[in-house]
Parts: structure tokens; sequence; C-alpha cells
């Protein structure tokens, strides 16, 4: 879980524990995995149709905003 949102989950029910997409078996790193790789969002979401773009959209916000939290 990132802040007040539930965008991200743990359980070790589920995927040993990895944090997932929150109602999802999809681990987070691997859309960071794509977009590393230069894959786009859209791409994620075919090959995951399980997460949608709204848990993305607010996972990179919510990531972003920490990130920037961390140096300013």
């Amino acid at each position: 879980m990132l802040g007040n949102t539930s965008i991200i989950s743990t359980s070790p029910d589920v995927m040993g524990g990895t944090p997932v997409f929150a109602g999802t078996r999809v681990p987070v790193q691997t859309l960071l995995d794509y977009l590393k790789a230069g894959e786009s969002i859209d791409d994620f979401l075919d090959g995951f149709p399980t997460v949608s773009r709204e848990q993305v959209i607010a996972l990179l916000e919510e990531a972003g905003k920490q990130l920037i939290g961390m140096v300013a």
C-alpha cells in the first residue's frame, strides 16, 4: 500500500508476499520491467488485463510524489 490508497498489496498467500497491484497477482516489478525495457503502459495492460490503467497511473503518480518528497 502506498499512502492512504490501496494501489499495492502484499500478502504471504499471494505471490509469496511480493508487492502486487491490489486485487491481482501481478507484481509491481513487472510494470517497472516493462517500462525499463521501453514498452508502453498499453503494452503492459494488454499483457495483464487484470490491472487497470487507473491503477498504473495511480502507482506512477504516488511513486513520483514520494521521489520528489525525498529530494525536496
